[in-house]
């Protein structure tokens, strides 16, 4: 399997432990503010991790890490990603995947054999405007709705966030997601930062007074919401 990135050592990427990130290359999407570009366009250019050495590593960093993130990319459209999982679970590792939700049949099977401790879904807007956030023809937002109610309700820890940017979002936007995740546990809303790894650069961050506003407006709703990498 192609494993196209390691981060050794982050407490950003699974909040609670420490935990090392692995970046797994593909992504059926083409959002235009994503910052993961080479990723997601030209996955088998960038340097390339062996899986028997990452496992090496994970074993050689118990007792210092207690967490891995699987992201990516879309980490689901990995085909060996299940054995991966498994292999890093026998070592006794909690793991939280990241996902765009696209592939509700591949969580599902994840979470129902126990292989994720929590998941990160990311929304990328309401689903009448998934088109434009994703940058694909008729995105399967029944798909990413099927992902959402599922993580709402199958019993593992989850989170849903959201990445704003100025030209894409407006109220509007939140006030049909505060609708859609009535009930959800926890969302955050995570600023835009522009640089030439951005699929399409030249996007905006909201404003404080802005990123709070749609706050409010999804807390009316869901239970916790927090705002997160803002300077």
């Amino acid at each position: 399997m192609r494993i196209s990135g390691l981060t050794r050592t982050t407490l950003l990427d699974y909040p609670g432990r420490v935990a090392c990130t692995i970046f797994l290359g593909g992504c059926n999407y083409r959002c235009p503010f994503c910052h993961n570009s080479t990723l997601v366009l030209t996955p088998g250019e960038g340097e390339e991790y062996r899986e028997e050495d990452i496992l090496a590593f994970l074993k050689k960093r118990q007792g210092i890490l207690d967490g891995v993130c699987i992201t990516g990319g879309e980490p689901t459209l990995t085909p060996e990603l299940p054995e991966l999982l498994e292999k890093i679970k026998e070592i006794g590792y909690a793991v939280k995947l990241d996902t765009n939700g696209s592939r509700p049949e591949i969580l599902k099977d994840l979470v129902r054999r126990g292989l994720i401790d929590k998941a990160a879904m990311d929304i990328k807007s309401c689903p009448e405007n998934y088109g434009k956030l994703t940058g694909i023809d008729h995105p399967d937002t029944d798909a990413v709705v099927e992902s959402a109610k599922f993580l709402m309700e199958c019993g593992i820890e989850y989170e849903f966030r959201t990445t704003v940017v100025k030209e894409l979002h407006s109220a509007e936007d939140f006030e049909k997601i505060a609708e859609w995740l009535a009930g959800a546990e926890e969302y955050y809303l995570q600023e835009y930062r522009d640089s030439e790894s951005v699929i399409r650069p030249g996007f905006s961050p909201c404003t404080l007074e802005e990123m709070n506003a749609f706050q409010r407006i999804l807390s009316r709703t869901i239970k916790r919401v927090g705002l997160r990498g803002i300077e």
